[in-house]
């Protein structure tokens, strides 16, 4: 049995099939995650506004820090108190803190604060540091109804040694968490099965042989999607065998590379630098194919009665059908960059800036539903698995409107010309195979360039440019 030493991070999602009681302990951990989110930002807040007149106050910041104010915090009086009152009359005061802590796990509070202290990182970043982009801003209150349901859990293990969560353990498709218990899945869970089957296996540390799981479940994470439970395992897990990986290309070998352009009317269309078109993948639209439907179920959600059992009905058709369109979305993108990595060791993408082209009214719904950047993500971490190698282009080369034949810029293209014509030396090609060809050609020659660049700590070829100011030269 292969036993790989290289260990990569993964995510198994299933959908939960929980009993009514089970609904409600999921419901009552995502309210206790919100809660302890939005008291841990109380106290921030509270905290700076102490520290004005007296700036001796510490103000908790990070996720350590803020674990340890809120412990303190649901102990104390602040949190709960109540009066007993004897037969002869006296009133004696006790402090029962927050009464209800003990119904929940207490890693949902201390996942919320760890959350909190990775929003406050990002806003003080955003205020220090010059990145580009829109800035983070300060942590807001998480809103009932308004907020995405979801707790963390850690997976830790007890005094027998037992994780506190397992798969499959009464029964094959079964989920078991802390304070909840064991959760029926609708999806089979036989691949993580097996990767968490004790084997026996290498140890690099002893040099000796154990039996030992290959994978290790980290943590948990259970949101609510439409009307559904849904429960995330971050998992660290082997390396995938030698076998499945692209074998490595040699140091002088700088072709190979495949151009992915993404658009509207084709969703990704895939070529060599000779315009030989590999892959042409059609647009799903999910939201666009199911507006008609999106828009009944929001008629009909805003026609009843608020706080109603009929608005709540609604509300969940609705929300149903958003889900309906996340899942066609997510499974094209997972089904497409699977493909994509599989096939090809080589690729190269646009860097596009989607955030400003969803300035234009006109396309931002469109680019949306696409989802161009998730691509990316995707493509980025399978690439990895895989062993491909991709490569991101110069955000500001004009590949759609150069052409691939003569390297002549075109002016300007509008969007609806979907056939590049050159007018140097008479190129025909489709638009976006046109595109494609530019970002393998790229590609190509940026690898050479790179390859053919002197090293300075290797003694090469190297050539002093004067330098400005800061140079020393006046």
């Amino acid at each position: 049995m292969y036993v790989s030493l290289v260990m990569r991070h993964t995510t198994f999602r299933f959908a939960l099939d929980p009993t009514p009681a089970q609904v409600g302990m999921l419901a009552r951990h995502a309210g206790a995650s919100r809660f302890a989110y939005n008291q841990c930002l109380r106290l921030i807040t509270d905290a700076l506004e102490k520290r004005i007149s007296d700036p001796t106050i510490a103000v908790p910041w990070s996720g350590f820090d803020l674990i340890n104010t809120f412990n303190a915090w649901k102990r104390s009086e602040a949190a709960g108190r109540s009066f007993v009152v004897a037969s002869d009359g006296i009133i004696t005061k006790q402090v029962t803190g927050l009464v209800w802590r003990h119904e929940t796990s207490a890693q949902v509070f201390e996942e919320a604060a760890v959350d909190l202290g990775r929003a406050l990182a990002a806003y003080e970043q955003g205020r220090v540091a010059n990145i580009k982009g829109r800035r983070v801003g300060f942590p807001r209150r998480k809103r009932k109804g308004r907020c995405r349901e979801s707790f963390r859990l850690r997976n830790k293990a007890g005094s027998s040694g037992a994780w506190s969560i397992r798969v499959g353990e009464g029964h094959p498709r079964s989920v078991t968490l802390p304070r909840i218990g064991t959760i029926r899945v609708h999806d089979d869970t036989r691949r993580l099965r097996r990767l968490l089957r004790p084997v026996s296996q290498h140890d690099p540390g002893t040099g000796k042989f154990v039996v030992a799981p290959r994978a290790r479940i980290l943590f948990a994470t259970c949101r609510r999607h439409g009307a559904r439970w849904y429960i995330s395992l971050n998992i660290q897990a082997p390396d995938f065998h030698p076998q499945r990986h692209h074998p490595s290309r040699p140091a002088d070998d700088h072709g190979g590379f495949v151009g992915v352009d993404r658009g509207l009317s084709a969703f990704a269309v895939t070529a060599t630098a000779t315009r030989t078109e590999v892959g042409r993948f059609a647009a799903p639209k999910p939201l666009q194919r199911s507006m008609l439907r999106l828009r009944t179920r929001s008629r009909a959600a805003s026609h009843t009665q608020p706080r109603s059992s009929n608005h709540a009905k609604a509300v969940r058709r609705l929300s149903r059908e958003h889900a309906r369109i996340a899942n066609m979305r997510h499974s094209f993108l997972q089904e497409i960059s699977s493909q994509l990595v599989k096939t090809h060791d080589r690729l190269c993408l646009e860097d596009l800036a989607v955030a400003n082209l969803l300035g234009n009214r006109q396309l931002a719904r469109a680019i949306s539903d696409a989802a161009w950047t998730e691509l990316a993500r995707q493509l980025g971490y399978k690439a990895v698995w895989y062993g491909a190698e991709l490569v991101v282009c110069d955000r500001w080369f004009p590949s759609t409107r150069t052409c691939s034949q003569c390297g002549r810029v075109a002016p300007s293209m509008k969007l609806g010309e979907r056939v590049f014509w050159c007018h140097g030396c008479g190129l025909v090609a489709d638009r976006d195979c046109n595109a494609a060809a530019n970002l393998a050609a790229w590609a190509e020659a940026a690898n050479m360039a790179a390859a053919q660049a002197p090293d300075r700590r290797a003694g090469g070829r190297m050539t002093n440019a004067s330098g400005g100011e800061g140079a020393g030269h006046r």
